[in-house]
């Protein structure tokens, strides 16, 4: 009888410890705010979604996020800091690399942020952003590590120069864009580093004279007759970055007698 006694004490102890480790999280204070260890979980799977510790409803310190297998692999950290009420953020793939990292404030996007080349450490494109908009030069790059593209930006729209380079360092493009649309002068160069193409954009068009290469000959276009454009230099194949290049139609050899045509001439 002793011996069935003791064995009631002991699971009543174990009972009472695997109440008290169920009440050390997901709880919440006096004024129904979360306070403590917290850890989500995916509604349908069960499967751990979150855990992170709370001060009476606010983030604090480091957060983990995991995808819904039974890995559970890590994708995402957040690290907050109550100072600025802002959070270091990292996301990753399955394969535990990073994809990219950079700062939040106020649920938007603060400063520079990084993105990776696939399962790389190599950097792919740099970002820097206020107030959750695009400013100043984004820059793209080749796995190899060489500058690809760079873009200003300006409150989230495309606003000054645009340069777009082939791995091998040759300048694809030279432009200037203003509240997101070319304008201004531009050049484009193919890959053995020939202009192909040189002129002035306005409001997004083409406008006045261009020199355009068309089978190995400069020739001079009017483009207020001639809405035609002529095909951008394709860039070499090189890693997994593709640098932006717009549609466009191929050069016309007979563009001389289309604008005669169109004058009445």
């Amino acid at each position: 009888m002793k011996q069935i006694e003791n064995m009631k004490y002991i699971i009543t102890i174990l009972l009472t410890s695997l109440t008290l480790c169920a009440q050390d999280f997901n709880k919440l204070d006096e004024n129904g705010k979360k306070n403590g260890l917290w850890k989500g979980v995916y509604e349908a799977s069960k499967r751990p979604r979150y855990e992170g510790t709370f001060e009476h409803g606010k983030e604090i310190g480091m957060f983990k996020f995991f995808d819904d297998t039974k890995a559970g692999t890590v994708i995402a950290t957040r690290e907050f800091n109550a100072k600025d009420n802002s959070c270091y953020t990292i996301f990753y793939n399955q394969n535990k690399s990073k994809v990219s990292e950079g700062k939040v404030v106020n649920k938007q996007f603060e400063g520079e942020w990084k993105y990776y080349h696939e399962d790389s450490p190599s950097i792919m494109t740099l970002e820097i952003y206020a107030n959750g908009k695009l400013n100043g030069v984004r820059k793209v790059f080749y796995k190899s590590g060489v500058i690809a593209e760079e873009t200003t930006y300006k409150d989230g729209f495309k606003n000054g120069a645009y340069k777009s380079y082939a791995e091998n360092g040759i300048v694809m493009e030279e432009s200037n864009y203003k509240n997101g649309l070319y304008d201004g002068q531009a050049i484009y160069r193919n890959p053995t580093n020939e202009i192909s193409g040189q002129g002035v954009y306005k409001n997004g068009k083409k406008v006045g004279i261009w020199k355009m290469l068309v089978k190995g000959k400069m020739k001079d276009v009017n483009m207020n007759f001639q809405n035609k454009n002529f095909k951008k230099p394709v860039m070499p194949k090189q890693g997994d970055v593709k640098v932006e290049v717009k549609d466009a139609e191929k050069p016309n050899p007979d563009l001389d007698s289309e604008i005669k045509n169109k004058l009445g001439r």
